[in-house]
């Protein structure tokens, strides 16, 4: 007692406490810092999603609400504010969360930590501030030779120092709990999968600066010229990569939340953790997607990328979304629920936001995200759609129900556990998922749809009125861009209610018991509710729900795919 008094005086003294309600056990600077990155971030989603209001209402043909250097603009912030700045900053917390939290350890260089904190925010407030100046409405990809000011790229490569700094403080975070043996053999799952999104991320800000830090340069006129096709080559290594930093991220808290839910364990270990390495290998190679109608890359390399190598990324999604509700199953049938094939499915908390926004995240990321790029993917299907507005449809369903809804779920236990309130308004809380996230199904098969017509992916005016030679949609067009636009206003709804409960709960929830203060880790408590998510081990393979409900994808996969080889077939008429 006297020792814990002691450390507890001491200003620079390592102190735990651990959540009576989750038995998680929490370090004081990796908690603080966790709850500084994951505020900021749903500040960016604050801004971004005011912003998506401008979007979408400008799409809609029969509102066409901004202006065209308005629209540019708010399109620019609307991207950088949800694709780089809400997402990192929230999975900067998720890796602290992953690495000190679970393995029980205290964060290793906590200042540097907060140097990296206070450069992420003073670069995306630098970037921010510029685009809303009106002079760098270049879309977030801000392809040369169109140029933004030398404060648009700045700012960005300070976010992407102090979010690579971030990475190695987590794997500094990973030295110190192997040293200080507050686990025993593997790493949990959870982190692991934490560690590969830290590699691809590693990977992806080391793209950006090869291509940011000489735009830069080009900017404030220290070199006369940067290579259009060099850039998008890399460039895409930097921006579809980020989204593989998402799809690792909210896959582990996937198996988080199955861990934590339901006391889950995944299906097999080995499997899971070899289907994450597989990321590492090949997910990146699915930026190729991007330049297949580029003339700077060879017809050999777009057929590698996009014929085999994008297939090892795709299998290793098709592991998890497998494993993951199998895993669920298991461990509800050992609790009794096995009438038929499908009573672990009804029995589940649907009304735990929680689980609720993971599954229908995880439906949705697979049904939609998923067999959506394996066609764009694809280097002769993607000829129909590329650069159409199909391509916002498909990663609105990997950024957006994949990931945003993941992190909204994961709030929704972190407000009580890490923030230490009730959530506010639980019935709103009960529907909020529901309401998010099947607006955002709705919103992207619309869009896709429109996609698939050819209407344009970025184009302020789908109808380019006052053009030389008009073009007539179908009105088939006009009726899935208007569907897009109330779809939009719909998920923009469910948004700003998580901003609301999650902002609200914090501020003026009921306030809940912290836990003791301990000067050292202690033990997980075997019993405890997160106990399944911080150890190594597997459940078997006794699901055959979730094999019908692979079967059900598999078959959606295979109609959806040879449906778009029938609409490629069509287009040789045009010729």
């Amino acid at each position: 007692m006297a020792a814990t008094s002691a450390a507890l005086a001491s200003g620079n003294a390592t102190t735990y406490r651990t959540c009576p309600r989750s038995g998680l056990q929490f370090e004081r600077s990796a908690e603080r810092l966790m709850i500084f990155n994951a505020v900021t971030a749903v500040v960016a989603l604050l801004v971004g999603g005011i912003l998506a209001i401008g979007v979408v209402l400008t799409r809609w043909p029969a509102v066409h609400w901004l202006a065209a250097d308005t629209f540019y603009m708010v399109l620019t912030a609307h991207g950088i504010d949800m694709l780089i700045f809400w997402m990192i900053f929230f999975e900067v917390a998720v890796l602290y969360f992953c690495s000190s939290t679970l393995l029980r350890c205290r964060i290793a260089t906590p200042k540097i930590a907060w140097i990296a904190y206070a450069l992420m925010v003073v670069g995306a407030l630098m970037n921010n501030i510029d685009v809303f100046r009106g002079g760098s409405s270049v879309m977030m990809t801000s392809y040369v030779p169109m140029m933004a000011t030398p404060w648009f790229y700045l700012g960005l490569i300070l976010f992407a120092v102090g979010a690579l700094i971030a990475c190695f403080v987590f794997f500094g975070t990973l030295v110190v709990a192997k040293r200080d043996k507050t686990y025993q053999g593997s790493v949990p799952l959870v982190t692991f999968g934490a560690i590969v999104a830290a590699i691809i991320a590693v990977f992806t800000i080391v793209s950006g600066a090869i291509i940011l830090i000489p735009t830069f340069f080009l900017a404030i006129g220290w070199i006369k010229e940067v290579d259009p096709l060099i850039y998008r080559t890399i460039w895409w290594a930097f921006g579809h990569s980020s989204q593989q930093i998402n799809v690792a991220a909210h896959i582990s808290i996937w198996y988080a939340v199955a861990a934590i839910v339901f006391g889950a364990k995944p299906m097999s270990e080995r499997v899971s953790r070899g289907a994450f390495l597989l990321y590492i290998f090949f997910l990146q190679l699915a930026s190729a997607h991007h330049l297949l109608a580029d003339p700077g890359v060879s017809t050999e390399w777009k057929v590698v990328n996009t014929s085999y190598f994008m297939y090892f990324a795709v299998l290793a999604s098709m592991i998890h979304g497998l494993t993951i509700p199998g895993a669920i199953e298991v461990a509800q049938r050992a609790k009794g629920y096995n009438k038929g094939l499908f009573e672990w499915l009804r029995k589940a908390p649907w009304g735990n936001p929680t689980f609720s926004g993971m599954f229908i995240s995880l439906i949705g990321f697979g049904f939609l995200g998923g067999i959506s790029g394996v066609m764009m993917g694809t280097e002769q299907l993607n000829l129909i759609i590329h650069n159409t507005i199909y391509v916002p449809g498909h990663f609105h369903a990997t950024v957006v129900v994949g990931t945003t809804l993941t992190f909204m779920a994961f709030t929704y236990f972190l407000i009580p556990v890490l923030f230490k309130r009730e959530v506010i308004s639980p019935g709103l809380a009960k529907i909020q998922p529901y309401l998010f996230g099947f607006s955002m199904y709705f919103f992207c098969l619309v869009m896709m749809g429109a996609g698939t017509l050819g209407v344009s992916r970025r184009h302020w005016d789908m109808a380019f009125g006052g053009a030389a030679m008009a073009y007539e949609w179908p009105g088939a067009a006009y009726l899935m861009m208007g569907l897009v636009g109330i779809g939009g206003i719909a998920a923009i709804t469910g948004g700003a209610l998580y901003i609301y409960l999650t902002v609200g709960s914090i501020l003026w929830g009921k306030k809940l018991d912290a836990g003791v203060p301990n000067p050292r880790f202690t033990p997980i408590p075997p019993t405890a509710p997160s106990a399944a998510a911080q150890v190594y081990g597997s459940a078997g393979f006794a699901a055959p729900g979730t094999f019908v409900l692979a079967m059900v994808f598999l078959l959606a996969f295979i109609l959806y795919y040879f449906i778009n080889w029938k609409y490629l077939a069509q287009l040789w008429g045009m010729s």
